[in-house]
């Protein structure tokens, strides 16, 4: 019978392969095995697997006898290795035992499932406990924090009920922190806790500690499907077929007196990757008292307090001897990972325990510090510094930051959380903030601190701004891992919900008004903060450098404008994957000789409408070739339906008609007659070229004219790739590609120059790739479109796919957006069988891609497998397939 309980500490095994598999025992669980099995401070726990969870979610959410008795088995360990007893309320023993009770994905998933601490407390073991300790109020204080998190947990009671309690004693005392409240206010708050439990639920809170540490292993199972997880495991690309762990682990108390505390830290700084220690705690607290931001706790070292100005001790001024042993824990586990850890702890009077490491989330500017640090320091390697970046995350450094230069109205200062600028529209809830931002607006979401709750409207804001909170609190964690810049702790702010306004620093403000962050210094700026470019030097270009040096696929862009061109090749573009000549049409100045071509009633017509055209194509790949001289670039001949280009509009008929000499009826009359209902596979693409030859004709001998001026000019000639679009059969590729050997050979003539073209196809039809072998004999290259290849492969239309992909993610039917990464199993079929028989027809042929895959990393990689030259991506998106290329040549050559 398979394992399913694990435990750790003391004097468990930890000899268990399954132990160390993070699919198996999630991160946290197979985290503390290993701490312990090191030798660090690590209170004895065991970990139930991730597939009871599965089997659990799956039935009718219930426990096997097998389970149970492996748990009962487990808590006897926790009880030999701590000498307690579990609800045990003798005052003359060693005391109750206590449990944690947290979930452990295998993906790290900060704040989306549930925990429990304090477990086994009841109205007999808060006797025993506070006997024990001798520490009246720290037992009844950690009393009513398990009622407050069990009752919202796991029995599902508002936690905002047992948080308005505790403000009512508060106000009525006078008190500003709860660590001013004595042990028989907190008792006298217990018994208001339980009557709120009763009043909810019509029946007490549950006294049986056994029957507590089922409920909450059921409300951590539960926690994996919930909305908050969902959202967040499909806004990171988290299968949600996992499930999550469950450690349970015997409590260990930062709330025991001026001699304990909590707090959450990391090796290097997450912000910006300077190697020194980073993190926050808190004295006589708990740990969600830090990572929830209901306290803004105290800086770790002395000199991040003393250059943030604060005046509360740090931890290694407060308690130098447990910092002294913390910071050699972070040495330790840092060499033993090889990646910056992050790390929760707990002082529990003087003694220093270690309840969790993990590989830290980070910015994308730290991420690429990090990694180029580590190769210099000689902890990893080259190859494992370039394989470390999430190519993704490069996203966050390649847009605009704040002019510094520019006048800022600073309203109020709070904590640099996450680094980065935003500006938008202020909103008070995470709902408004996904509404507002799915209508076009930049939001600011603005909340006194953030819940998992909030997932979705942090994902759609700009940035967030926090009233309470510190560097390590659920806003800057989460913040930080999306690339939102974030401020925290912002004092200075006051919200009321009900009127829908708020106060900034001294300054009356309402939801809907503008401000900017600046994430890297805590500014809350009044209005919208001009920006400016971003710099890719230093740690970027170098780990970029390798990343060149590592891949075999070339990357180019999808570009058709001169400011896109300079902006890939400064992004490192080499060359161009698509360019989409439909694009030039739509210019104010043109699209009235478009419509006249189209609406031309013979030859004639439409070669006079073109005959205007001819300049400003010209014009337009001119500007291209100087600024890509030397590269390939991949020119597709027109490709969409003509009905694209027609007026709809009464005024631009009258327009049109003034300029043509038609009547409007006339030219409504020649619309309707151009109708198509269902013009994506209507006629378009090479259907077009075909029966309107002319069209290609005009923009071949612009392609070549352009190219041979360019030539002439700089002496450095491009290299035009002729791209016929929609081609699903041999012989449309043959005569359009003897329809630009002629116009070419025209030109030659005409200019005395010769230079070097290819002449291929987009693939993009599922004939198209079944037959490729045949149109390999016409084409000397094939670039896969992508976008209509997955269109016409599932029947699915782009546009209106949104309806109901969504759920058909959620439900497994696809694993991704398939027009955000590729459908391997089907597309990518295709494409592996095109890119295999076009080759056997004609080995020489280059093939590439240039949809939106082409910047997807998961794309990449498929692209990396089949052999593909290059892939083309938006300017943007050129560093992110760099570095996917080259992660993509590391794995191919691991095998």
């Amino acid at each position: 019978m398979t394992k399913t309980v694990y435990t750790f500490g003391g004097d468990a095994p930890h000899d268990d392969p399954r132990q160390g598999d993070k699919t198996i025992t999630g991160g946290k669980g197979a985290n503390l095995a290993e701490m312990a099995s090191i030798g660090l401070p690590v209170p004895p726990g065991f970990t139930i697997t991730t597939e009871e969870c599965l089997t659990y979610l799956a039935g009718e959410k219930g426990f096997s006898d097998g389970l149970r008795s492996a748990v009962a088995d487990a808590v006897a360990h926790i009880e030999r290795a701590t000498g307690k007893r579990f609800g045990d309320a003798s005052p003359d023993g060693p005391g109750p035992l206590l449990v944690s009770v947290r979930s452990g994905a295998a993906i790290s998933m900060p704040g989306m499932m549930d925990t429990v601490l304090n477990l086994g407390l009841n109205d007999e073991t808060v006797e025993g406990l506070a006997a024990t300790s001798t520490d009246e109020r720290f037992a009844w204080d950690s009393y009513r924090r398990f009622i407050q998190m069990y009752g919202d947990v796991v029995l599902g009671v508002n936690h905002g009920l047992f948080e308005e309690a505790l403000e009512i004693v508060k106000e009525d005392n006078g008190y500003y922190a709860d660590t001013e409240l004595s042990a028989e206010e907190w008792r006298t708050l217990v018994d208001e806790y339980k009557s709120i439990v009763a009043s909810e639920l019509g029946e007490p809170f549950p006294q049986d500690p056994h029957e507590q540490l089922w409920g909450a292993i059921g409300a951590v199972f539960d926690s994996w499907d919930t909305e908050r997880a969902k959202i967040y495991r499909r806004l990171n690309d988290i299968p949600h077929d996992m499930g999550t762990a469950v450690n349970v682990q015997a409590m260990v108390f930062g709330n025991m007196g001026d001699t304990s505390a909590t707090g959450v830290a990391f090796t290097r700084d997450p912000s910006t990757g300077t190697r020194r220690y980073y993190g926050e705690y808190l004295i006589n607290a708990q740990g969600e008292d830090v990572v929830a931001g209901i306290r803004t706790p105290q800086y770790l070292t002395k000199v991040a307090r003393e250059e943030a100005g604060a005046k509360p001790l740090s931890m290694e001024e407060a308690l130098p001897d447990a910092y002294g042993e913390l910071a050699r824990v972070f040495d330790l586990l840092e060499g033993h990972y090889k990646d910056m850890q992050d790390i929760e702890f707990t002082v529990e009077r003087g003694k220093l325990w270690m309840l969790q490491t993990r590989t830290g989330k980070r910015t994308a500017k730290a991420a690429l510090k990090m990694a180029v640090d580590m190769e210099g320091e000689g902890l990893i390697t080259r190859e494992e510094a370039v394989a470390r970046i999430d190519p993704m995350a490069l996203d966050q450094l390649l847009h605009p930051t704040l002019d510094p230069e520019a006048e800022r109205n600073v309203l109020t200062k709070g904590l640099p959380a996450s680094p980065g600028a935003a500006a938008g529209k202020i909103v008070l809830d995470a709902d408004t903030a996904e509404q507002w931002a799915n209508r076009g607006d930049k939001v600011i979401l603005v909340r006194v601190e953030t819940s998992p709750e909030d997932i979705h409207g942090m994902h759609a804001a700009q940035g967030i701004l926090t009233a309470r909170g510190g560097m390590t609190s659920h806003a800057a964690v989460v913040a930080r891992g999306m690339g939102r810049p974030c401020v925290s702790g912002a004092n200075g702010i006051s919200i009321d919900r009900t009127e829908r306004t708020l106060r900034i620093g001294s300054r009356e403000m309402k939801e809907g008004d503008e401000v900017t962050l600046d994430g890297g210094t805590g500014e809350v700026m009044l209005g919208i903060v001009p920006t400016v470019d971003p710099e890719l030097e230093g740690d970027f270009g170098v780990l970029m450098e390798w990343a060149d040096a590592l891949r075999r696929m070339r990357v180019r862009t999808n570009a058709e404008t001169p400011e896109d061109c300079r902006m890939a090749r400064s992004f490192g573009a080499e060359g161009i994957g698509l360019c989409r000549t439909e694009h030039m049409f739509f210019d104010a100045s043109r699209i009235r000789a478009v419509r006249q071509m189209i609406l031309a009633e013979d030859e004639a017509g439409r070669r006079g409408a073109l005959d205007q055209l001819l300049p400003e194509q010209r014009a337009d790949f001119a500007a291209i070739f100087e600024t890509m001289a030397g590269l390939p670039c991949t020119i597709r001949l027109l490709d969409p339906p003509l009905h694209e280009f027609l007026p709809t509009q009464a005024s631009e008929f009258e327009e049109l008609a003034d300029a043509t000499g038609l009547g409007v009826d006339h030219l409504k009359r020649r619309a309707g007659e151009l109708h198509e209902f269902n013009p994506m596979l209507g006629h378009r693409g090479c259907r077009l070229g075909i029966t309107f030859p002319e069209i290609y004709e005009m923009q071949a001998r612009a392609i070549f004219e352009a190219a041979c001026n360019v030539k002439a000019s700089s002496g450095e000639a491009p290299l035009p790739e002729i791209m016929i679009p929609l081609v699903a059969t041999r012989r449309e590729l043959e005569l359009l590609r003897a329809l630009v050997d002629r116009i070419a050979d025209q030109v030659f003539e005409e200019k005395g120059i010769r230079l070097d073209y290819l002449v291929g196809t987009m693939i993009e039809l599922p004939r198209a790739a079944l037959m490729a072998g045949e149109i390999a004999e016409e084409g000397a290259f094939f670039s896969f479109g992508t976008n209509d290849l997955t269109q016409t492969t599932l029947g699915v239309s782009r546009d209106d796919a949104g309806r109901f992909l969504g759920p058909y993610v959620e439900k497994g039917i696809f694993a991704r957006d398939p027009f955000v990464s590729l459908d391997i199993d089907g597309v990518g079929q295709l494409v592996e069988m095109a890119a295999e028989n076009g080759r056997r027809v004609r080995p020489d042929i280059k093939l590439g891609i240039c949809g939106e895959h082409g910047g997807d990393p998961a794309s990449i990689a498929f692209c990396e497998s089949v052999g593909l030259d290059y892939v083309s991506a938006s300017p943007y998106r050129v560093p992110i397939a760099r570095l996917a290329a080259a992660q993509a040549a590391l794995k191919a050559r691991e095998g």
